[in-house]
């Protein structure tokens, strides 16, 4: 077999210029709200003059899809096997942000021919020069995919609850992952606080037992409040954050965005998004 991780890191040597931050949301278990911590987030980061494209990273259920009330028919597997461009897959939002599915093309890059190799990446390239975040929204729980998504970020926001099962499982994602990388730069979303103090405290124990066990500092990135029009937002099938603008979630997650904007970050942190593809190919081996 070719080495196929050795010509992407070509192709990656040859672009120097651009590169979009490759953020990577995850959770330890389903139902925490993070694929809708992910849209409100981009959107937010729009309206602060960032151009955003979310690539849903869920294999088995299209969760931004869902929220929206759309349907993005198209996928990655398509600009590999179609000769798809990734402007055909992707689905242009009337929000001003940008959705792309992955689908079933990359667990596929593996068996992927030279052509379709240079091709897929080519257009994947283009995302460096087009967006200033790409946020990828993975599929909750402990599984191979979501810890390759992890793996090959250039960040990664963890999504909990203040529920015992949820700082759990949080914690379990972080030790597996853990157990193969130690360069991973974790930011944390305490959602459904019923108050700043739950929030602290819950945000206290995760950063305790990853300090006391892993040695790893765990920044609190903030708290969402469990706010009862996120629900209605979600059952209408439209992005809390414009639906409810003045509502505590909304006002809530505006600052986050704000806070992340303001986190310094050195010239090399962001690898772009051919180095992420780079980086999965390797780990699919």
């Amino acid at each position: 077999m070719n080495d196929q991780a050795a010509k992407l890191r070509q192709l990656v040597s040859q672009n120097r210029n651009k590169k979009a931050r490759v953020i990577t949301v995850t959770s330890g278990k389903g139902g925490v709200g993070k694929s809708n911590f992910t849209l409100n987030f981009a959107l937010c980061l729009k309206e602060l003059g960032k151009k955003v494209v979310i690539l849903d990273a869920d294999l088995g259920l299209a969760n931004i899809d869902v929220l929206l009330g759309v349907s993005t028919k198209l996928n990655l597997a398509n600009i590999i096997y179609e000769d798809k461009t990734i402007w055909d897959v992707m689905y242009k939002s009337e929000y001003g942000i940008d959705i792309v599915s992955g689908g079933s093309g990359i667990n596929d890059l593996l068996n992927l021919e030279e052509r379709q190799l240079q091709h897929f990446f080519t257009q994947i390239e283009s995302l460096n020069q087009y967006a200033d975040f790409v946020i990828i929204d993975t599929g909750a729980g402990l599984s191979k995919e979501t810890t390759r998504f992890i793996i090959s970020a250039d960040e990664v926001i963890l999504v909990t609850t203040p529920e015992p099962t949820s700082i759990t499982d949080a914690y379990a994602i972080i030790k597996m992952v853990h157990s193969i990388s130690t360069d991973i730069n974790y930011r944390l979303i305490i959602n459904r606080v019923a108050n700043e103090q739950e929030g602290k405290s819950t945000a206290d124990k995760l950063q305790l037992v990853t300090k006391r066990f892993l040695n790893i500092d765990l920044s609190l990135l903030g708290n969402l409040p469990d706010d009862k029009n996120v629900q209605k937002a979600v059952k209408r099938q439209k992005p809390f954050y414009l639906t409810y603008p003045n509502t505590e979630a909304s006002l809530a997650i505006k600052d986050i965005a704000n806070i992340f904007l303001d986190i310094k970050v050195e010239k090399e942190t962001s690898h772009g998004i051919t180095s992420f593809m780079s980086k999965m190919l390797n780990l699919l081996k």
